[in-house]
């Protein structure tokens, strides 16, 4: 299999996987998890022996060596089976230990439970040698990390059923043998996984190769900066998890002192944790990236330990409080350091070559070996010395916990030597998980890449621009590029409606406008405009004269939006010569962007032209009212003029009085003001009333002519007053009720302007 896998045999090769996986998960729970615990505690071993039972679990990585050197005769296929196979068999010596201790040999049936485990992990470690190469392949393209916590969540979800049924069965002391059925149930289901995994897929031979021998691949491993710092992280990491998985079990058992059943019922709480942070990181990895979510995972372990510190010793005796607290713990426990554990693999196949995942995986799983065992074996010695020295159970494990926490601070520390790999920082990460829009947008995006056929795509697309977040910009862009027009046209509009685009996605817009006119161009036009690309100026000026009217109109709006001063005058050409009336009005709001005087001739040459049609009349009736800075104010008044048009003289001495009301607001008390001044406000007033009653009534502009020019050249008014002072008596233009509305509300606003002054 060195050749990719297709799309077809991918997914045939994760299905059959996910087969392995659920006979392997019940396996496992039935002879290496809780179970295994319990039933040496009912066999009376101590915590030292406890812990020496849980280090076999990852003294087993030191074995890969062995393992590889069979990958290089052996397929790897053959050697994860064949292991299986044999470590589940090896596990009937602890299958038979409890006829032994019937016949009164404790101390055999202990030894039978270690040496079937010690079997058992010693050919797990040798077939491990083809986990990451397995995963690699079947992980393989942009979902790999929600493939890999989707086989995360399939363990977790094994787990908790498993715990739940072991626990129905075992009740609260279950007669001893009771463990030999369940062992030899985990026996079976363990050859079952072993002959399931043989129908994986070879993936890439190392039969060919000699690789690296183990000192030169510790010596490529640490010397890169970034490997050899998260090394660190992930010992300390897998340290505290190790314990805390192990010891919880006795803790429950010694401390509050509660029987097997309810013990395997606080690992079902257990086992939903690790589902529900399989299940969150699989829904936020592939967007967020492994670094933030393995952190986030490991506080939330740190936050779950600290309880156990200050636990009063009433709640011990206390059955209710005892068993929301175990519940508590061993669901938190399992959601942050399970949690951690998975996507710490995620993190590490992305942070390698490819090409040294079978060489550098041994160094990842030496680490994760060397962390569990020594923290496994060393808390036990902690624990029994301290039980030696007269300390009850429930301050040996307040201690055991401080140490814990004080070394999940120290991995949290130097959390800046991870690389981010393209992750999200933590404060990001963070904002986006207590962000139900950002939230909402993945969950569409997953739907989106789940979506049947185009129709369905529409609909998610649309719900996306509803629902604007930075995290759709990538699956947008890849339905941009899809080949049914619908489709696109709805991801362009999506992008649009992004307050900060990237410059991946500009240069992609950028593309667009030159690849797709009549189609979507027009659209990334106003995107690029929205986002003030400047690079996208000189394109946007070609296409300003584009055949394409829609995308014409949208390049000169853009250039306008970014202030291209000096194409102005090219848009004042275009709006007078084109036919199109669409353009012209596009043109005209362009115009009004600029804010330029010297426009408004222009605009009135439009008007002046022979039958302009309504729509168009009114779009440059704003772009003069934008250019005058009152389009806002103003808009409100040509609304009601649209909807009345026999209004006009009433809206124009609203217009007048409501100015006059200002005036008379402002003089009145002014004591200091002098009488003169009063006097020129009062006779502008009263001229302004006088000129837009003759303006309106009667369509004499002389008056309000002379009253505009008579107004002081101030802030660049005085272009636009020779403007509308000419305007007012062209009779060309006075016969537009909505320009003549304009003009007499620009006029109130120039009065209360100057009484402002007073």
């Amino acid at each position: 299999m060195d050749a990719q896998l297709s799309p077809y045999r991918l997914r045939k090769a994760r299905e059959t996987y996910n087969y392995f996986n659920i006979f392997n998960a019940v396996s496992w729970n039935l002879m290496v998890g809780v179970i295994i615990t319990l039933f040496a505690l009912r066999l009376g071993a101590s915590s030292t022996y406890i812990g020496i039972l849980s280090s076999f679990l990852y003294l087993a990585l030191f074995l890969l060596p062995l393992g590889k050197i069979f990958a290089r005769r052996f397929s790897i296929i053959g050697i994860f089976s064949v292991t299986w196979i044999i470590r589940s068999i090896c596990m009937v010596l602890a299958a038979i230990a409890p006829f032994v201790d019937y016949a009164g040999h404790r101390n055999i049936a202990l030894a039978l439970i270690m040496m079937g485990m010690l079997l058992f992990h010693f050919f797990r470690g040798i077939g491990m040698i083809g986990n990451n190469p397995v995963l690699s392949e079947l992980a393989n393209g942009p979902d790999r990390g929600s493939y890999m916590t989707q086989i995360q969540i399939i363990n977790s979800a094994i787990g908790m059923l498993s715990s739940f049924l072991i626990a129905m069965a075992l009740g609260s002391e279950p007669p001893i043998f009771l463990f030999s059925i369940l062992l030899g149930a985990g026996v079976i289901t363990g050859v079952i996984s072993g002959y399931v995994i043989k129908k994986v897929p070879e993936p890439p031979s190392e039969k060919d190769r000699q690789g690296m021998g183990l000192s030169a691949i510790f010596k490529d491993a640490f010397a890169q900066e970034s490997l050899r710092g998260f090394m660190v992280i992930l010992f300390l990491v897998i340290l505290v998890s190790g314990v805390t998985r192990t010891f919880v079990v006795v803790y429950a058992r010694e401390v509050f002192e509660h029987n097997d059943g309810l013990i395997l019922l606080y690992s079902v709480f257990g086992g939903m944790g690790y589902l529900i942070a399989g299940l969150s990181v699989k829904f936020l990895v592939d967007r967020l990236g492994a670094k933030p979510l393995f952190l986030v995972c490991v506080i939330l372990g740190l936050v779950s330990m600290i309880p156990v510190v200050f636990l009063p010793v009433s709640v011990v005796f206390n059955i209710t409080g005892a068993i929301l607290f175990l519940g508590f713990l061993f669901f938190m426990l399992n959601f942050g350091f399970l949690g951690s554990e998975g996507i710490a693999q995620t993190y590490f196949l992305a942070l390698i070559p490819q090409d040294k995942i079978l060489d550098l995986g041994i160094i990842y799983f030496f680490v994760f070996g060397a962390a569990g065992a020594c923290g496994s074996f060393l808390s036990g010695l902690l624990l029994d010395f301290l039980s030696v020295i007269g300390i009850s159970p429930f301050v040996s494990f307040k201690i055991l916990f401080i140490i814990l926490i004080t070394l999940t601070i120290v991995a949290l520390a130097m959390q800046n030597k991870m690389k981010s790999l393209g992750s999200f920082p933590l404060k990001g990460a963070l904002e986006v998980i207590f962000s139900f829009k950002d939230l909402r947008a993945i969950s569409l995006l997953d739907r989106l890449n789940k979506a049947e056929d185009s129709r369905e795509e529409e609909l998610l697309l649309g719900a996306l621009h509803d629902t604007p977040s930075h995290l759709a910009v990538d699956g947008l862009l890849e339905r941009a590029r899809s080949p049914r027009l619908a489709t696109r046209l709805e991801a362009i509009r999506a992008l649009e409606k992004m307050e900060k685009l990237n410059e991946k996605t500009q240069k992609a817009l950028i593309d667009d406008v030159k690849n797709n006119p009549y189609t979507t161009a027009y659209i990334s036009a106003r995107i690029l405009g929205n986002q003030n690309c400047k690079a996208a100026v000189p394109l946007l000026r070609e296409n300003a004269v584009s055949g394409d009217y829609m995308l014409a109109g949208e390049a000169v709006i853009a250039l306008a939006k970014m202030n291209d001063e000096s194409f102005r005058p090219e848009i004042e050409k275009i709006i007078l010569q084109t036919k199109n009336p669409r353009l012209k009005i596009m043109c005209a709001e362009a115009l009004g962007h600029y804010h330029h005087a010297d426009s408004i001739s222009v605009l009135f040459d439009i008007l002046r032209a022979e039958n302009p049609p309504p729509y168009l009349r009114d779009e440059v009736t704003l772009a003069i009212a934008s250019i005058l800075d009152i389009q806002r104010t103003f808009y409100k008044i040509l609304a009601r003029y649209e909807a009345d048009n026999s209004l006009v003289p009433a809206f124009a001495a609203d217009e007048v009085d409501s100015a006059l009301e200002f005036v008379n607001s402002r003089v009145s008390g002014k004591k200091r003001t002098s009488k003169e001044k009063i006097k020129n406000l009062n006779s502008c007033a009263e001229g302004l009333q006088s000129a837009v009653g003759n303006y309106i009534s009667q369509n004499g502009g002389a008056d309000l002519s002379r009253w505009i020019l008579e107004l002081p050249d101030e802030h660049g008014r005085g272009v636009i007053k020779h403007v509308l002072s000419e305007a007012v008596i062209d009779k060309d233009l006075s016969v537009y009720d909505s320009l003549r509305l304009l003009i007499v509300h620009w006029t109130a606003k120039e009065l209360r302007a100057r009484a402002m002054k007073v």
